[in-house]
């Protein structure tokens, strides 16, 4: 017959792998946080507010500083209410305007016939589901083009080199850092195609697309596309910035989307660089004795007239020398305070370096010390930078 006994009652978990609620809230807190302190996420909420402020601001009236005080409180509140409203899908801006009104409704209470009755408080707690519902709809709309936008710039990434290739002579490392998802920066250094007149030879180009985020890298597209079809032709670097320039007129809404360039050529053999500069900033070359040259001879950026001729100069690179090919978003990143980084800086931290410092090296302490710069300031625009050094 079997036994009858009771079983014994299953221990408790040892001590150890049990969880207080500090823990757990700890890991909540971090999760929630990602690891950042607490002036770090107030940085982080002024940068994101000043962000939206400019955004809404861009569709009030103009008029309203002229107006008295009372006037010009209606015309922003007005104004910041279609900024809004604009933005949103017709059934969104339904949702959303019933939903304040339901919230600003004062306490009442209404007796139905058949007993039943409706209230302010339950008006309020139906306005408050109702813009809750709003922005889970917004935040699945953000998703989805997030995972677009993340799509976008993996494909991006495949249009850029991941490393510098090895070119006799130099040595070259890259930074990349967009401002959004997706990136209006182009860079890249590649050898040009024997069949192009240019056989042992190798370009290099940095571009900067007028704009921000997807349009700018759809257009980072298409001249990445044209600089290597041209640059297989055989055509000298003149000719081929006059080629480049004419297929970015026919996609630069009449000047509008422009692109500002310097595409250089590199001889191994006789360690001189030709280069050409449309519109750019200009590329800062170090030498070993200390002198600064800087890169302006070019034209106009591509884009904006299609008959533009572009004049290149040639210079020979001298070991020790020290090429730094930048966007304007090195030289414009802001601190907390708006203070810029400035070219005077740049300069003063490529001086810094020992004469015997890697590229890779040397491009990571300018960097850092950007980094250190601008601290959580909000990244207002696409930062790249090519940095070349002559080894031999």
């Amino acid at each position: 017959m079997p036994s009858t006994a009771a079983k014994p009652a299953p221990l408790p978990p040892p001590p150890s792998k049990r969880r207080s609620i500090g823990d757990r809230f700890g890991d909540f807190w971090e999760r929630i946080t990602e690891g950042m302190e607490i002036d770090q996420l107030w940085s982080q909420f002024k940068e994101e507010a000043k962000f939206g402020y400019r955004l809404y601001s861009k569709d009030l009236p103009a008029h309203a500083a002229e107006a008295g005080r009372k006037q010009r409180f209606l015309a922003a509140a007005s104004g910041f209410f279609w900024a809004v409203m604009n933005k949103l899908s017709p059934a969104k801006r339904l949702l959303l305007l019933v939903s304040v009104i339901f919230l600003i409704m004062p306490g009442f209470r209404v007796e139905g016939g058949n007993g039943t009755s409706l209230n302010g408080d339950a008006l309020h707690v139906w306005g408050g589901i109702g813009l809750l519902l709003l922005l889970l709809m917004e935040i699945a709309d953000r998703i989805t083009m997030k995972r677009d936008l993340e799509i976008a710039r993996e494909i991006q990434t495949w249009l850029v080199p991941e490393r510098a290739p090895d070119v006799p002579g130099l040595e070259i490392a890259f930074f990349n850092r967009p401002a959004n998802t997706v990136a209006g920066d182009y860079y890249d250094v590649f050898a040009r195609e024997a069949n192009s007149g240019g056989a042992g030879k190798y370009l290099i180009a940095v571009a900067d697309v007028a704009g921000k985020s997807l349009p700018a890298a759809l257009l980072m597209a298409t001249f990445q596309a044209s600089l290597k079809t041209q640059s297989s032709s055989s055509c000298d670097l003149a000719n081929l910035a006059s080629c480049v320039n004419r297929y970015a007129c026919e996609h630069s809404r009449n000047g509008q989307r422009f692109t500002t360039a310097v595409i250089a050529e590199f001889d191994p053999a006789t360690r001189s660089l030709e280069y050409v500069n449309a519109g750019h900033n200009s590329p800062l070359l170090l030498r070993r004795s200390g002198e600064l040259v800087r890169l302006e001879v070019g034209g106009l950026p591509f884009g904006i007239m299609r008959e533009a001729t572009h004049a290149s100069a040639r210079l020979a690179l001298e070991p020790g020398d020290t090429l730094l090919i930048f966007t304007d978003g090195l030289v414009e990143a802001v601190n907390e305070r708006g203070e810029e980084y400035e070219e005077e800086r740049t300069i003063a931290q490529l001086r810094t370096a020992p004469p015997a410092e890697s590229a890779t090296a040397m491009l990571g302490a300018l960097t850092a010390d950007l980094q250190r710069f601008t601290g959580m300031a909000r990244q207002h625009d696409d930062i790249t930078c090519v940095l070349i050094r002559c080894t031999q």
